[in-house]
């Protein structure tokens, strides 16, 4: 009988090191010889892929609700295609970003109704085993942010306030869940980081 494997999710705001630590997470994970899938929100599945780069780009200022049920239907698509079949085949999943991001942005940051998206997390019938949720102070993510350089997506682009309210949106999901995540203070370097993210992943070796 396969055993159904774990689902480990990455939170926080721009800049907060989400997709390095993801990678270093998912080398780990495969160093420990247990079976990983890495994978991203919006994305993982190539609809989900074609809705990130409609919610991404910026050409449309969307309604918070329309905007919600876009990112909804990417995971949904997510779900389906990639997270579900890879856990039932007994393989670990590690995603950057999942629906807490959802509420954090488009709940606290935008003012999407929070019940709203809670009704449609409920639905998709599948939840993290563990959601790592990096938090780093405002000065540190915009230096970090400055630093990557390239082209910014359109929720980088939006001001300060507003990843304020997603940043305090993060840490009261954390608050509001203890059971599932686990806060980090992802302000020092990423080896620092990244071993406090292996303290809080148990593993079959341990």
């Amino acid at each position: 009988m396969t055993v159904r494997g774990r689902f480990i999710t990455l939170e926080g705001g721009e800049g907060a090191g989400k997709t390095t630590q993801a990678a270093l997470l998912y080398e780990a994970l495969g160093a420990r010889g247990i079976s990983v899938l890495r994978t991203r929100e919006p994305g993982g599945a190539p609809g989900a892929e074609l809705l990130r780069g409609i919610l991404l780009d910026g050409s449309i200022d969307w309604a918070p609700r329309a905007e919600t049920l876009l990112h909804f239907a990417a995971r949904a698509e997510h779900v389906a295609k990639t997270i579900e079949p890879a856990l039932a085949a007994g393989t670990w999943v590690v995603c950057d970003r999942f629906y807490d991001s959802t509420l954090a942005y488009q709940g606290y940051g935008q003012g999407a109704d929070p019940g709203f998206i809670a009704a449609l997390t409920g639905l998709l019938g599948i939840a993290p085993d563990l959601t790592i949720v990096l938090d780093v102070v405002e000065t540190i993510a915009a230096s970090r942010m400055r630093q990557r350089g390239g082209d910014s997506d359109r929720y980088e682009r939006l001001d300060a306030a507003f990843h304020a309210r997603v940043r305090q949106g993060f840490r009261t999901i954390a608050a509001a869940d203890p059971k599932r995540c686990v806060l980090l203070d992802a302000s020092g370097d990423i080896q620092t980081v990244h071993t406090a993210i292996m303290t809080a992943v148990r593993t079959p070796d341990q």
